[in-house]
């Protein structure tokens, strides 16, 4: 991340004033062949940037086509970046290449990332007789407070609430969120998040890409999809609204009546957050044999339960622990963290286990999720070691709207887990679903994309399953 400081917003990175050139360009490209695309960066005085760190973001789309792809990002640290696009389609093909953050922001978000937990506040609720009582909850508290303590000594994870007056510990009944008033940015640095300066295209000093397809550059991937598999990036492209992994090979003929049938006799455990529960709610959508159970909770994040008796299909979905941030109430009686969820997992070949930590996590240090990250990690391996054949899943973030409190649950902080996410997890034998670069790809700016996306989410899940 850069350091960086500044005292004008002149000398900060302008879009408006930067420049995108085609490397070596020609009348025309080959299928299968790489896009070269460099990125000259100015500040809105025209002075060249002598130094990297701006967060870009590079995608390639045919709107006839309803084909689109991201791109790699590589920053020299000088003002200067390659984007390198994979042509995967026939066809003429648009460029776009987005400043999301000037590296001024982005050193400036991250360093507000870094000062604490208190940017979001916690409301308990605890249950005296016939009466609630409402007190304050969190990661740290005020050490002066009497507190109740609710501590996993094992994967040192931990939660506080005031304690209420004459109102035992195991009395807490729910809890809410919502943000802190505070900011750690400078009103200087909160002008450079204004969503004018949010996302702003490049300008390009060349026009549509023409793509041929070239027949002996073809190629195609014969593997199937199998956990363990390394996910390169881009993991995929869409092509026809269809999402298309470029390093297995993904059965595009899934219709309702294969997926049940891939589905039959099959336990699935999700695991995280909303994102996910997408998913469950999808499966329900789409395949209505599928029934919900009662659980008798309460909140909308309450715990989902789907089943088909006749088929033998069980699908639920748990929220994942602390935190779990919204303004609704939900209940914390059943609540555990997510590598606990995992170690009551019997497992066998039938069984998966599908998990997505991230966008909750976003307003908090990053060493909090790198740890609760790792926690999960050592659960999976437990789970794989007294059962092998289970199917493990991890599911990437989403990118989400432009327009949120990027201080709090911007991309920039999204962006950071998701290497993260990558790295501690790529020694061992799960699948990963990047929705990171699909919702990139299908330029889904919305932290709950649409059915249509999450659906082409969900058939990753299927081609690995069956």
């Amino acid at each position: 991340m850069p350091s960086v400081t500044f005292t004008d917003v002149l000398t900060t990175t302008s879009a408006k004033s930067s420049k995108a050139t085609l490397v070596s360009p020609k009348d025309s490209y080959c299928v299968g062949e790489h896009l070269l695309v460099r990125l000259d960066l100015f500040d809105h005085l025209g002075k060249r940037k002598e130094y990297g760190g701006d967060f870009l973001r590079a995608r390639i789309y045919s709107p006839g086509l309803k084909a689109a792809a991201s791109g790699l990002i590589k920053d020299y640290g000088n003002g200067t970046y390659l984007a390198n696009f994979t042509l995967f389609w026939e066809g003429d093909v648009k460029v776009s290449l987005l400043l999301i953050h000037p590296s001024e922001a982005v050193s400036a978000l991250w360093a507000a990332r870094k000062k604490g937990y208190d940017k979001v506040t916690f409301t308990g609720k605890f249950l005296n007789g016939t009466s609630s009582v409402l007190t304050e909850c969190g990661f740290t508290m005020d050490a002066k407070a009497e507190l109740c303590e609710y501590v996993d000594e094992r994967d040192q994870e931990a939660f506080y609430c005031v304690k209420p007056e004459k109102v035992p510990c195991a009395a807490f009944l729910s809890l809410k969120s919502k943000n802190a008033p505070i900011s750690y940015l400078t009103d200087l640095e909160r002008s450079l998040l204004d969503r004018s300066n949010v996302g702003v295209e490049i300008p390009q000093t060349f026009g549509n890409i023409h793509v041929l397809p070239c027949e002996s550059n073809k190629t195609t991937v014969s593997t199937k999809c199998w956990a363990g598999m390394r996910s390169p990036f881009p993991s995929g492209f869409v092509w026809q609204n269809q999402w298309q992994p470029v390093f297995c090979n993904k059965n595009n003929s899934n219709s309702l009546e294969q997926i049940y049938t891939c589905l039959k006799g099959k336990a699935i455990y999700l695991m995280g957050d909303s994102t996910l529960r997408q998913w469950m709610e999808n499966f329900a959508d789409r395949i209505s044999v599928l029934k919900y159970l009662d659980t008798h909770s309460f909140g909308k994040p309450q715990k989902l339960i789907a089943v088909d008796i006749a088929g033998n299909i069980q699908i639920q979905w748990k929220k994942h622990g602390h935190p779990y941030i919204g303004s609704l109430e939900y209940s914390v009686k059943e609540h555990s963290y997510v590598a606990r969820d995992i170690d009551t997992v019997a497992g066998e070949k039938n069984t998966a286990v599908v998990i997505s930590l991230g966008q909750h996590f976003r307003p908090f240090p990053i060493e909090f999720f790198i740890r609760r990250t790792l926690n999960v990690r050592r659960a999976i391996q437990r789970l794989l070691h007294r059962s092998p054949d289970t199917r493990v899943m991890i599911k990437g973030e989403n990118i989400r709207e432009l327009t949120v409190d990027h201080e709090r649950l911007g991309d920039l902080h999204g962006y950071t887990q998701y290497l993260a996410l990558k790295d501690i997890f790529q020694d061992l034998d799960v699948a990963f679903v990047d929705t990171w670069d699909m919702t990139i790809a299908y330029d889904s700016k919305f932290v709950h994309p649409s059915s249509h996306v999450v659906w082409n989410q969900i058939n990753m899940l299927v081609n690995y399953l069956c």
